[in-house]
């Protein structure tokens, strides 16, 4: 299991993930029809060139799902229960298709679940840079997360 166990994680601890991705047409296109979403932004690039962009720009809920996608195989890969949630969400750069973006995730908060014994709410920064480093994504998400089982032996 590539994920880690709630008792695993601690405050503070950063993961630098190892995958990085280009974000191609085919990715803005189908995500973009997939989801009914017909905006100008993400698929005409004729009227994108008379914007302030020059070029299209690639779907942000794309961008925030590639970014926690990214950051499933280091966290809570196996381990997860449910995701509980995403707040403050945030694009203060856009991408644009060719840009390779690479994330990073802090763990922000860890508690008990008062209802769940074997389980903890975990809660992540996850953060996403394109190639020059300027930050595109960011968001905090909240999940819930498996603890370690335990590993008692009965007697005989």
């Amino acid at each position: 299991m590539a994920g880690l166990w709630f008792d695993e994680l601690r405050v503070g601890q950063v993961f630098g993930h190892a995958i990085r991705r280009t974000v191609t047409e085919t990715d803005n296109i189908l995500f973009s029809t997939m989801t009914h979403n017909p905006a100008q932004l993400h698929l005409d690039e004729e009227y994108m060139r008379g914007t302030e962009y020059g070029q299209r720009l690639v779907n942000s809920v794309f961008t925030l799902g590639l970014m926690v996608g990214i950051s499933v195989g280091d966290t809570t890969l196996g381990t997860a229960v449910a995701n509980l949630g995403w707040d403050e969400v945030r694009f203060p750069k856009p991408v644009f298709i060719g840009d390779t973006l690479r994330v990073e995730t802090e763990v922000l908060e860890l508690r008990e679940s008062k209802s769940r014994p074997d389980q903890g709410i975990v809660v992540f920064a996850h953060r996403a840079f394109n190639q020059r480093n300027e930050l595109v994504a960011s968001c905090k998400r909240s999940g819930l997360q498996r603890k370690k089982p335990s590993t008692s032996v009965s007697a005989l």
